[in-house]
């Protein structure tokens, strides 16, 4: 197929973004902030706390969006409404994250405050994000724009967290004191970033209109099409299959990207060591996305699935085994070629089985459940820590999740076309 089939000036808007939020990813929820907060905005004596603090806040974070996102998409849904409110998740995420550049050393409470709403506006624009992907493609091509959409998230973010990780390591070079101003300077950068990319989406996408019988767009409307959404979903019978799948083998990828830099860290790890490995995996998959968007285009998003599942089954028992940095550095190229491509498949796998004109509402479902699946996969490592402490085995116990959610997988169409 020509690539202007593939691709057209909204979808490639559409996907863009993806730049814009990915800063935040990277650099706030995966790299910078978690080593901050308990070097800067926690004292030493508190110091010990920091892991707590930081998984409760991510926790309560979560739970929001868990609760809000069939909600919201509704309510999206009902009002042709998907690009203000992701205009506003994305505003209050990139607000907040800004504002982390004026708390001072010591105040870990408002720190917290900050990166909690940054986590509920980051999470929340995802809903409406995703949904928008029915308005700007095909089904023929849901596959290679989703994946582009994570491509380009991960050249974006990993371009700025270069930049960041520069800053940090030679604040001189930008006309800084030392490491703590220069990652207040990020966190600004981060939300800048982020509404730049923010703006084409809102200027270019046209959002499909709303069915002028769905123009209600109270609450207490969204709560009524919600129920009615639970009686119907057994109608979806494919998508609630693929959805009990990907809630098992999707906390299975969270927990490899957000214990990655505890398990090095476990294994004695440089720092240093930690973060070039989380840039390393971006760019690896960057073009590595691209490619996984081809060939989900030619063998079906399903068999794509079962390509990254196998892979991440090999991490996991390759962590196992895992004894110098320069192993980690493979892992992280390893799973940098197949992470993104999961997601993306995930996304365009899940779109094609659900009705169109119902997207934000369903994509509220997948979010739901994706802020679930974060909580499955850390609470079973977190016990597996407990008991045996040894950090070679924490992985381990997410195969079985990557085993039964491509089992699940097995029942769907090669295309994902069938709504039965």
């Amino acid at each position: 197929m020509a690539r202007q089939k593939l691709l057209n000036k909204q979808s490639f808007v559409w996907a863009i973004y993806d730049c814009g939020n990915s800063a935040f990813a990277l650099t706030v929820l995966a790299a910078i902030f978690p080593v901050f907060l308990g070097s800067y905005y926690i004292s030493d004596f508190e110091r010990e706390l920091s892991t707590s603090r930081l998984a409760w806040t991510n926790a309560i974070a979560s739970l929001v969006v868990f609760v809000l996102a069939p909600v919201l998409g509704t309510i999206a849904d009902n009002g042709g409404m998907r690009k203000q409110f992701l205009a506003f998740f994305a505003v209050l995420g990139a607000v907040s994250t800004a504002s982390l550049g004026l708390i001072g050393e010591g105040a870990w409470f408002w720190a917290l405050v900050c990166f909690g709403l940054g986590s509920v506006g980051y999470y929340g624009a995802n809903v409406f994000y995703d949904s928008l992907l029915v308005d700007v493609t095909t089904r023929k091509t849901f596959n290679f724009v989703s994946s582009l959409g994570y491509a380009l998230g991960y050249i974006g973010g990993a371009l700025l967290l270069g930049v960041h990780v520069l800053m940090t390591l030679h604040p001189e070079w930008f006309g800084l004191a030392d490491a703590a101003p220069a990652v207040k300077v990020a966190f600004v950068t981060v939300g800048i970033w982020w509404v730049l990319f923010l703006l084409p989406i809102l200027f270019v996408v046209q959002e499909k209109k709303a069915d002028a019988t769905l123009r209600d767009a109270s609450v207490r409307a969204a709560y009524a099409k919600l129920g009615e959404t639970l009686r119907e979903i057994g109608r979806y019978r494919d998508a609630v299959a693929f959805l009990g799948a990907y809630v098992l083998y999707i906390a299975g990828v969270f927990t490899v990207i957000a214990m990655g830099a505890n398990f090095g860290q476990r294994l004695g790890f440089d720092e240093t060591d930690l973060v070039l490995a989380l840039f390393i995996t971006n760019i690896a998959g960057f073009p590595a996305t691209i490619l996984y968007g081809y060939i989900g285009h030619h063998i079906g998003a399903k068999y794509s699935l079962y390509i990254g599942l196998v892979v991440y089954i090999g991490v996991a028992i390759w962590a196992g085994y895992l004894t110098e940095v320069r192993q980690f550095y493979a892992m992280a190229i390893t799973i940098g070629l197949v992470q993104g491509g999961v997601q993306g498949m995930s996304r365009s796998l899940y779109a094609s089985l659900i009705p169109q004109d119902r997207a934000g509402e369903f994509f509220g479902f997948y979010n739901m459940l994706t802020k679930f699946a974060h909580f499955i996969g850390p609470l079973i490592v977190g016990t597996v820590a407990f008991y045996f402490r040894d950090p070679k085995l924490i992985l381990l116990p997410m195969i079985p999740l990557f085993v039964i959610g491509g089992l699940l997988l097995a029942r769907l169409p090669r295309d994902g076309k069938s709504m039965s």
